[in-house]
């Protein structure tokens, strides 16, 4: 008989039908006359109640079902009289596919530290936390999917490796075939990469943003959805040296459209984590206290505000709370300033846009006031920035001249200079890691408690 997913069976079935489960076994109660099970299967954050009578041949396996233990358990549904559950499995027969220590088993009745199930990450999704955690994560990911393709954008595949540095911070994995022992030297002393597979220095990417740009100028409006890497050596809840990210970039769109479009996507996510795992996001809520689903769904609704940098910094100068770092127009705003401005002056979502140009990238195009570019950040209580974007530079001229002023050598991004020289169109896009949304939706303190195998410095143990 075709196995049932949990899921399913609680939702679409009905008592008295014969069905056929697999998953794992929580916990086991018995007396002389029969024994209760918890199964669950990783579908559902519900867990499956089952029933082996005494003298039946499941009850004749219960030696080796331990709290651990992988079994397929056929049997008929029938009618719970126990409370939070309208159904329960009647086991007619019961198979132990793998047997588990229950003195060694680590996932015990008993709660367990989020620090510890990080150093037991290959068994942390059967957890109840982990399991809600990475249904969230399944959600929010095809959820990704579903929006820009409902607005006819093409998702594109750009490159893992790449010579380019688009944020321009240095922080990046170096791709070699070179031997680490006896590496080659030029007449300088520095690694020579002409014998190296690409015969130039490669590394892992950290935004696809700049091959986003030439297919937006050929499709119109495209997305990426894959790994990039930061070798930032920041051992913090916030930062992660392989994470996924989400960048559209559109044709024929300034900073307005760009703006628009994150409001619209982030409401897409909010709602669509809120439909489609209220029984997760209401554990983690219980259970965490950070984030409540009314906040969550309200966040779906709420129209998102807007503000200029040099507005935001005046705000700022006016607050009568200290702040651990200064404001002054011209620097960057840290987590307290966005949290502030969200949670005190705002109360709710903002975008900040039009930032000073000298702590911008070099491809953001620049206002007529000489001073700024057009930059955006989307800022979500609670937890800040979760957004950045602009509007890129078409401007061959102006380009070349930032280029120069911020000491990027040209000779490497001709291609991407050359996009200014033909055909070239206001386009914009923005960037969001993947893991801060789900870290924002699920409430978890800590990024690497929303990916399977997070990667940070000293920390690649699976």
């Amino acid at each position: 008989m075709e196995r049932r997913r949990i899921a399913t069976l609680l939702t679409q079935c009905q008592a008295g039908q014969e069905v056929t489960v697999g998953g794992w076994i929580r916990t086991k109660r018995e007396s002389k006359a029969f024994a209760f099970l918890v199964l669950n299967d990783g579908s559902t954050q519900d867990n499956l109640q089952v029933i082996v009578d005494q003298g039946s041949q499941p009850f004749e396996q219960l030696a080796q079902v331990t709290t651990g233990a992988a079994v397929r358990i056929a049997g008929v549904l029938r009618e719970s009289p126990g409370k939070g559950q309208a159904l329960e499995l009647q086991a007619q027969h019961l198979e132990v596919l793998g047997t588990a220590d229950a003195d060694k088993y680590p996932l015990q009745k008993k709660g367990h530290t989020l620090e510890f199930l990080r150093e037991i990450a290959h068994l942390r999704p059967r957890s109840n936390t982990f399991g809600a955690v990475f249904r969230v994560r399944n959600a929010l990911a095809a959820g990704v999917h579903e929006f820009f393709q409902a607005r006819g954008f093409f998702w594109v595949h750009t490159p893992i490796i790449t010579a380019n540095d688009c944020e321009g911070a240095g922080e990046m994995f170096t791709v070699t075939t070179l031997d680490l022992a006896n590496t080659p030297r030029d007449v300088r002393g520095q690694v020579d990469h002409t014998s190296d597979f690409f015969g130039k220095k490669a590394h892992l990417t950290v935004s696809g943003q700049l091959e986003g740009e030439f297919l937006a100028l050929a499709l119109g409006d495209v997305y990426t959805f894959g790994p990039t890497f930061r070798a930032e050596n920041s051992n913090t809840t916030r930062h992660l040296a392989e994470f996924w990210m989400i960048e559209p970039e559109m044709a024929f769109a300034d900073l307005a459209d760009d703006a628009q479009l994150a409001e619209d996507f982030l409401r897409h996510m909010c709602k669509t984590a809120v439909e489609r795992c209220p029984r997760e996001l209401e554990f983690l809520e219980k259970q965490y206290k950070a984030i409540s689903v009314a906040d969550i769904a309200r966040l779906a609704e709420t129209p998102f505000a807007r503000m200029t940098y040099t507005d935001a910094v005046k705000e700022l100068e006016k607050a009568s709370v200290k702040f651990e770092y200064p404001v002054a127009w011209g620097t960057d705003l840290q987590s307290e300033h966005e949290r502030y401005l969200t949670d005190q002056i705002v109360k709710g979502p903002l975008i900040v846009m039009d930032y000073p140009k000298d702590i911008k990238a070099f491809y953001m195009r620049l206002n007529p006031d000489d001073k700024t570019v057009a930059a955006m950040d989307v800022l979500a209580p609670r937890i800040g920035e979760i957004i950045g974007g602009s509007q890129r530079e078409d401007r061959l001229e102006l380009l070349e001249s930032r280029m120069a002023a911020m000491h990027i050598p040209q000779e490497d991004l001709q291609w991407y200079l050359d996009l200014r020289r033909y055909g070239s169109t206001p386009h914009a896009g923005f960037g969001l890691g993947f893991e801060r949304l789900v870290q924002y939706i699920t409430g978890m303190s800590n990024i690497r408690d929303v990916i399977p195998c997070p990667r940070a410095p000293q920390t690649i143990a699976f």
